[in-house]
């Protein structure tokens, strides 16, 4: 790891998490160049004049004002081109496919830490940094893991887990071991944070709106109506299109039944939501694709490690078999509502091993 006196490429979205980052670095005797990235404009939603539009020019101007309250230096890269191809684009398309992505994993992964590596190396930098909450260590051999945040409500290893072991090793949280209380307490007692964000889990280029609201205005072709059937292939009514809807969703289904039902599954090959009670939403199995292993590698064919298949929840004891072109979980005890698109990470203990993309699940 770099020491005082070194130079740090700092992410700043100007909410209170990259602002404290800031104050931290400064304070620890690093010199410190804050970038922000550019990436969504348009105010599309009746949200968006909120701070919850990071990308917009709200953050892009409180980045700035914090930059300037602790006298470090302070860019902005328009990367609205590149997060269009390789984020924006794809979001929709998972949902066009009848799956539900998070477009955060494959930011930093495609977007925001290859650029902050590039910027590092153009201005000869010694080292990047973001506000995420996560932690890194090396391990017994020397390498460079990812470990969660000290604060597990905050925790947001899952988000970095398509990070490899070279991006780490340039990589500072100094979030990791604190808690969201005293990131904030530190960012107010410096004035860098005129004034509370959103939380970070928000997808940025929905500015507050639902993603409902953005595939209808951008992506019309996605609402296309078709059959809600049972899991028997019964017709219960119409939909408006298996982009509103996700594994697991209970309300606004538009059909009436004596018991409660829940989307189990989409069919975009029939454009047809398939309903069934609690028992049928998929809990106990997933294959995921598209694997990422931070060590380069997984740690065996066959192991025992917890898994997270949703951001924001917590790990769960699985067996972890590798297969063909990824890896199956089986969960110890139901997990709620595994979805195809989202991200199954594994963990042991605190350490991140790695993940995958669920392809699908049972």
């Amino acid at each position: 790891m770099v020491g005082e006196g070194a130079s740090v490429i700092l992410a700043m979205s100007g909410g209170v998490d990259s602002s404290s980052a800031a104050v931290s670095l400064v304070e620890e005797g690093y010199r410190v160049i804050g970038v922000t990235f550019r990436m969504w404009e348009e105010d599309w939603s009746p949200k968006a004049a909120g701070l919850s539009a990071r990308c917009s020019l709200v953050g892009v101007e409180e980045a700035a004002r914090a930059a300037r309250v602790l006298d470090i230096e302070h860019v902005v890269i328009d990367l609205r081109e590149r997060f269009h191809a390789q984020i924006v684009e794809p979001f929709a398309r998972e949902y066009l496919r009848g799956r539900t992505p998070n477009p955060c994993v494959e930011c930093n992964r495609l977007v925001k830490f290859p650029t902050l590596i590039e910027v590092a190396e153009e201005l000869g930098a010694d080292a990047i940094a973001t506000g995420h909450y996560a932690r890194i260590c090396r391990d017994g051999g020397g390498a460079y893991a990812l470990l969660r945040s000290s604060d597990r409500r905050k925790d947001q290893s899952y988000v970095l887990y398509g990070l490899g072991r070279e991006q780490l090793s340039r990589c500072l949280f100094p979030n990791g071991e604190r808690s969201k209380g005293e990131v904030r307490e530190m960012a107010l007692a410096r004035g860098v944070a005129a004034r509370e964000s959103g939380e970070s889990q928000e997808i940025c280029f929905l500015c507050g709106g639902s993603y409902r609201d953005f595939i209808s205005r951008h992506y019309p072709e996605a609402l296309a109506p078709g059959p809600v059937l049972d899991t028997s292939g019964v017709k219960l009514g119409e939909h408006r299109g298996i982009a509103c809807y996700t594994v697991g969703q209970r309300r606004g289904l538009g059909v009436s039944a004596p018991r409660p039902l829940y989307v189990v599954a989409l069919d975009p090959s029939h454009q047809a939501v398939i309903l069934g009670g609690r028992e049928e939403v998929p809990g106990k199995w997933l294959h995921a694709a598209l694997p990422h292993w931070i060590k380069g590698e997984p740690p065996a064919a066959s192991f025992e490690a917890e898994a997270m298949a949703r951001y924001n929840t917590a790990p769960e004891p699985c067996r972890v078999e590798l297969c063909g072109d990824g890896f199956e979980l089986s969960f110890e005890r139901r997990v709620w509502a595994l979805t195809p698109g989202q991200h199954a990470v594994l963990y042991h203990g605190d350490q991140v091993l790695g993940g995958g993309v669920i392809a699908s699940v049972r």
